[in-house]
């Protein structure tokens, strides 16, 4: 596989056993494209981010470049301090640092209200050990009072040092383009890595759009609609989509691609497939 360009994946920590074994033959699929790094979410439950650092120290030991999550939901700063201690004994220097969802019934506790107050303290107790990434909402994110809010939130993260963004999924690219030139008249520089969802179940990707608040064009709704019980007509249209949202994204300039995987990598694979190919036929 020929490719120009970085492109990593995300992994979350299967909570069943037999997750794992399927998680582990995933890693090696993925692993084999040598990509710039492999991302781990990090839940606010206890057990969560447990199973986390578990996959996280997997990773280690096989031998690829890691970049766990960290948030500020049920986290204290001696829990941060501890994990953090913990990364760089294991050779990590990087992190994607968020606040992590707010539950509406559990109980919840935090010594840092926001992804900025985490970051101010990293970069406070830690200087520069570790590369910080953050999180970019280029359709914004469902909390922001209004676009002036949104944009002073992301200044201020990018002013305390962050030196990357990546951002939720989104198929409409001018979303992408909009937002990065609207960085960009602001001063932040920082590169900006979209986020790629590959496409393999319509009723899912329905479900967590609603909730992210992630747009679904309606022309892409409607042909996803319409193969919702055909899985493989389903599978292809959406490879097809995808590819050409990533290949469109690059060609603007997009720095990488950061696919969510979903513990899967078979449509993912097929993605690069297709545009290592398309590179390939250009040269």
């Amino acid at each position: 596989m020929n490719i120009k360009y970085t492109f990593s994946f995300e992994l979350f920590p299967p909570s069943v056993s037999r997750g794992w074994a399927r998680l582990k033959e995933t890693v090696e699929s993925l692993k084999a494209c040598h990509p710039h790094y492999f991302s781990v979410t990090f839940g606010a439950g206890g057990s969560t981010q447990c199973r986390s650092r578990t996959l996280v120290k997997y990773l280690v030991q096989a031998g690829v470049v890691v970049t766990p999550h960290i948030t500020c939901i049920n986290t204290t700063r001696q829990m941060i301090d501890d994990l953090l201690q913990e990364y760089q004994d294991l050779g990590i220097n990087r992190l994607i640092v968020v606040r992590g969802d707010l539950a509406e019934k559990e109980t919840q506790f935090f010594d840092f209200s926001y992804a900025s107050d985490l970051i101010c303290y990293i970069r406070r107790q830690y200087g520069d050990a570790f590369k910080i990434f953050i999180s970019a909402y280029p359709e914004f994110h469902p909390e922001s009072k209004d676009l002036q809010d949104e944009w002073l939130n992301l200044k201020k993260k990018v002013d305390l040092g962050v030196d990357a963004a990546i951002t939720q999924y989104f198929f409409n690219p001018d979303a992408y383009y909009q937002y990065v030139e609207h960085c960009r008249k602001m001063g932040i520089q920082i590169p900006i890595i979209p986020g790629i969802m590959p496409i393999h179940d319509y009723d899912k990707l329905k479900r967590f759009s609603k909730k992210c608040q992630a747009e679904i064009p309606m022309w892409l709704d409607k042909r996803l609609q319409a193969y919702r019980n055909q899985p493989q007509s389903l599978l292809q249209l959406g490879i097809e989509v995808v590819t050409q949202l990533c290949e469109s994204l690059l060609a603007y300039g997009a720095p990488g691609l950061h696919f969510y995987t979903l513990n899967q990598c078979q449509i993912t694979l097929s993605i690069l497939n297709k545009i290592a190919l398309h590179q390939e036929s250009l040269i």
